[in-house]
């Protein structure tokens, strides 16, 4: 006696599941664009450390401030594409074979989405209280209407950080 061939719906839903669940790659160029904005920000590092030391001499010291604040906001921007980069692809795409590697940073491989999300949100926050230090080191050219807007977006940053952390503790206690 000879086994029947399975239904041809199951043989359909796998086929339709394994494209489904293949679709995953096509997050890939993504998170390869992500690395070419990498390269962009240390272009514009490199040019903020080249604008920085040529003028050292001639310029003011909160103007030197102005501008290294300037160079972490890029530092910052850069670690968070890292952060989102390969904590997305471990998280969508596949898992990242990085053993046997010796400098691998010790976050790879237990940043969840969840700790991505809030690392993002407190990225974003620090950015944003950079630029908010930058409007109070210029304070004489920064408009009353541009300084309103920069306090109120950096609160409404602050708060939705809170908030966020507050669910994800929250949904965390449930599970």
């Amino acid at each position: 006696m000879t086994a029947s061939p399975p239904p041809r719906h199951n043989m359909l839903e796998r086929v339709i599941e394994h494209a489904v669940f293949n679709t995953r790659w096509l997050l890939a160029p993504i998170y390869l664009g992500l690395a070419a904005g990498l390269l962009v920000l240390l272009i514009k590092f490199c040019q903020g450390i080249v604008t920085l030391v040529s003028h050292a001499l001639v310029t003011t010291g909160s103007h030197v401030i102005v501008e290294v604040l300037g160079l972490i906001d890029l530092s910052l921007v850069a670690g968070l594409l890292m952060i989102v980069m390969f904590s997305g692809y471990e998280s969508f795409i596949s898992g990242l074979d990085a053993e046997g590697i010796s400098d691998k940073p010790g976050w790879i491989g237990k940043v969840g989405f969840t700790d991505m999300k809030l690392k993002v949100m407190a990225s974003i926050v620090a950015i944003s209280a950079i630029r908010l230090l930058e409007y109070f080191m210029n304070l004489s050219e920064v408009a009353d209407r541009d300084l309103a807007w920069g306090v109120g977006l950096h609160m409404a940053f602050v708060v939705s950080g809170l908030l966020l952390a507050v669910m994800d503790r929250l949904t965390a206690h449930k599970a």
